[in-house]
């Protein structure tokens, strides 16, 4: 059964335009607290990242789930990991994060966890749906769902991230610039790093409800690059604007991606026997990936790309880390959704047994030219299955003999078409993906 609001993370889009209103938020949060209550429960987590928006939201949300009869726990500015954590500890039946991630502050959207800190079941998301479309129905006043804050929920994440590496563990030495993309991180990840004897270089920690992922953070990652060669740093850890991406600059400027951070931290655990199991990457993993982890005797797979497809995958295999090369890392040895603040303590944690630096560390990857163009359409049909499309991807891949692949998906959250084209011949890859992204753009128009 498809789903009419939800998509592969959550409800996401643009301030002001349907569903992103505030009356949709209202009668969310009712049929939220609807369906919660009708499977015995009735408290609920509410957190949000740093955008203007996120005010608003959270109050239409609030409201519609005391209509319910739920109760409110809200958390304010909390990374979205934070809220999958907080909403096991404190036995909440969900977690509700109000956020777009790395868009911009224009727009907003709502991610649901379930009590076990993961994301919702499908038929949770199609039972709120279905509530939806019904007719809003305030309990009774004696019923009506109270609200409470938690003034502790930046200390107690803090102390959780710590959790992840060993008690003894200090970065003392260890000069790091991190760039919180003026994000929901902008607290929290300083004071975990520094708590940890790290010398730590802050950037884009000032939001304004305006300037999240403004120019900074994973999405936009000069500033930090050169902030680490003025800094002479030994790397540099940029997130998004929630909290769930992360990206690193070894100390030459050079981008390290979440390939190469996903293959440091499971080389790390298969050194050490912990791994148990494989690696789950997406159809967006470099070939480079695969290979190196071949080399290493660990098995890889491939899930459909998007972090709920990793976890999936992860849990069906019982394997423990997964991720995505945009930067959403699982670890599931700490937590249970992605986590970019625990993701780059592994990271550092791995650098530091081995006694090397990120830049030498991850040389070990040999990533293959991949390149990646967005063509943006106007919805409609869908171009990626257009006849002379298809017809043209098979043309390349044959023409590629088994030495690169080529990959055009719908993306989840913008109205973009994603044409990656992967080989061992750089010029060569760059012509194909402009000649499917240059066909994709003219079946669109």
């Amino acid at each position: 059964m498809s789903k009419k609001y939800f998509g592969t993370d959550g409800i996401r889009g643009r301030v002001g335009v349907y569903p992103i209103t505030p009356d949709f938020m209202l009668r969310l949060g009712w049929a939220a607290g609807m369906a919660f209550r009708s499977m015995g429960g009735c408290r609920v987590l509410v957190g949000k990242d740093t955008r203007i928006s996120g005010y608003m939201f959270e109050s239409a949300l609030e409201a519609g789930l005391s209509a319910a009869g739920a109760d409110v726990m809200l958390l304010g500015p909390m990374p979205t990991p934070a809220i999958a954590y907080l909403t096991r500890t404190f036995h909440a039946e969900a977690g509700i994060v109000i956020s777009a991630s790395h868009n911009p502050h224009d727009d907003n959207g709502i991610k649901f966890f379930s009590g076990e800190g993961t994301k919702l079941p499908d038929e949770v998301e199609l039972m709120i749906e279905e509530l939806l479309d019904t007719p809003m129905a305030v309990v009774e006043s004696s019923k009506l769902g109270k609200v409470s804050r938690i003034n502790d929920a930046s200390g107690r994440y803090i102390e959780f991230c710590k959790s992840s590496v060993p008690s003894s563990t200090s970065f003392a030495g260890l000069k790091i610039v991190v760039d919180c993309a003026h994000g929901a991180t902008y607290k929290v990840a300083p004071s975990v790093f520094r708590e940890l004897g790290a010398e730590v270089v802050v950037l884009s920690a000032q939001p304004n409800g305006l300037n999240i992922n403004d120019n900074c953070g994973s999405t936009h990652m000069g500033q930090l690059q050169a902030a680490v060669l003025a800094e002479h740093a030994d790397l540099g850890i940029a997130f998004d604007g929630d909290g769930d991406r992360v990206l690193m600059v070894d100390h030459t400027g050079a981008i390290v991606d979440g390939d190469e951070l996903l293959f440091i931290i499971a080389r790390d655990l298969h050194a050490r026997n912990k791994l148990q199991g494989g690696v789950v990457g997406t159809l967006m993993s470099n070939l480079g990936l695969e290979l190196a982890l071949a080399d290493l005797g660990i098995p890889f797979m491939r899930a459909n790309v998007g972090d709920r497809y990793v976890i999936a995958e992860l849990l069906e295999r019982q394997w423990l880390v997964g991720g995505e090369n945009s930067g959403h890392i699982v670890c599931f040895q700490h937590t249970t959704t992605g986590d970019a603040i625990i993701a780059a303590l592994q990271v550092l944690m791995a650098l530091k047994r081995r006694d090397e630096g990120l830049a030498q560390s991850r040389q070990a990857l040999r990533k293959c030219p991949q390149i990646l163009v967005n063509v943006r359409f106007g919805g409609g049909a869908n171009p990626v299955e257009h006849p002379v499309v298809k017809e043209a991807c098979a043309r390349v891949t044959t023409a590629m003999a088994g030495r690169g692949r080529v990959l055009l998906r719908k993306s989840g959250t913008e109205p973009l078409v994603r044409v990656m084209v992967e080989g061992d011949d750089e010029a060569q890859v760059r012509g194909y993906a402009d000649e499917l992204a240059k066909l994709v753009a003219e079946v669109s128009a």
